[in-house]
């Protein structure tokens, strides 16, 4: 990715990383995905001052494969889009720190963010935009393999295996993405599905099915992986059948899914979903005063309908809700 404007408090002299701890912020967003940012860019317009904290720059779509639907690019990288993004929030000055938060609280008028290298951050709003978390196999195998042929992410490891053979496992439009990405590299890739029909688009399923590359392995599921140093084989299982197989290969990418990081909203107490996503209303405001969610970590986008537009502007509107919020609270006005 591109050296934009990070920092890691960690890695700061002491004068700068205490400037960033001690001052107050109009808005802290925590997370650095295509909410957080479009968050920040707009917090900065609005005058607001604002920092992220995230543990990584783009989450979910720097991880993606090729993007072709979002506005004003006919086609491009997910990891290069990130890198727009980046840029965009650099030219607003708004810093952004590398760390992982492990909890928010109220202080009187404030709130306290409270990250994992041990520093305090105070603000008057909170936007959270973490986005949610890759699902793994949980499979033997799964971890020692991990960076010796298991991969989370397509794009950063694809060219790796040129001219080998990789498997993805899923059936979303994150699998459809991360194959049709691998088929510019590997030899050949089979998609482990374990159901008899994909869930992707069918724009990605047209792609697919026409691709000589491209082999789909329905009805399976991973069951082990081996190998030596690195992964040569995975063990497959018929979900009817039950009857199990080998599968030699050279890499294994993984897209099942994501899930939100229930632990964190739990310990701020915001009111969830029931299966884990930040309740929110119409103007992303969620059961506490002052904290606002937006993006993938919230319930009021379908599941299967997680775009990075709407991201994008979902973190926009926090940001309004936010700035009307200050000026009602503390009586000022920043634009």
């Amino acid at each position: 990715m591109s050296s934009a404007f990070k920092i890691s408090v960690t890695k700061m002299d002491f004068g700068a990383a205490e400037e960033l701890t001690r001052k107050v912020y109009d808005t802290i967003i925590i997370g650095g995905g295509p909410a957080g940012m479009s968050a920040a860019i707009y917090a900065a317009r609005y005058g607001l001052d604002t920092a992220i904290i995230t543990e990584e720059i783009g989450g979910q779509v720097g991880k993606a494969g090729w993007v072709e639907n979002y506005l004003g690019y006919t086609r491009i990288l997910g990891t290069d889009l990130v890198n727009k993004f980046e840029e965009h929030v650099k030219y607003y000055n708004v810093p952004i720190i590398i760390d992982s938060v492990e909890n928010v609280e109220r202080d009187g008028e404030l709130f306290r963010v409270y990250t994992l290298n041990g520093d305090e951050y105070a603000t008057r709003t909170v936007i959270i935009s973490v986005g949610e978390k890759r699902r793994k196999l949980n499979v033997p195998g799964e971890d020692t393999y991990n960076g010796r042929g298991v991969s989370y992410c397509a794009p950063c490891d694809a060219p790796l295996f040129k001219g080998k053979v990789v498997a993805v496992v899923g059936g979303g439009d994150s699998a459809a993405s991360a194959a049709l990405l691998l088929t510019e590299y590997a030899s050949k890739v089979y998609i482990i599905h374990r159901r008899n029909q994909l869930r992707a688009q069918k724009y990605y399923q047209d792609l697919l099915l026409k691709n000589p590359k491209i082999e789909i392995i329905w009805n399976s599921v991973v069951k082990e992986l081996q190998g030596d140093k690195l992964l040569r084989k995975a063990i497959l299982q018929r979900v009817d059948t039950k009857e199990t197989f080998e599968l030699p290969l050279d890499g294994l990418f993984v897209e099942i899914g994501a899930e939100p990081p229930v632990d964190l909203f739990k310990r701020i107490g915001l009111e969830l979903s029931q299966d884990g996503y930040i309740r929110v209303n119409h103007l992303m405001e969620t059961n506490i005063p002052g904290i606002y969610a937006a993006g993938d970590c919230v319930d009021l986008t379908p599941r299967d309908f997680r775009q990075i537009v709407v991201a994008a502007g979902q973190g926009a509107l926090a940001v309004y809700s936010a700035y009307n919020y200050i000026i009602k609270r503390f009586g000022f006005n920043r634009k």
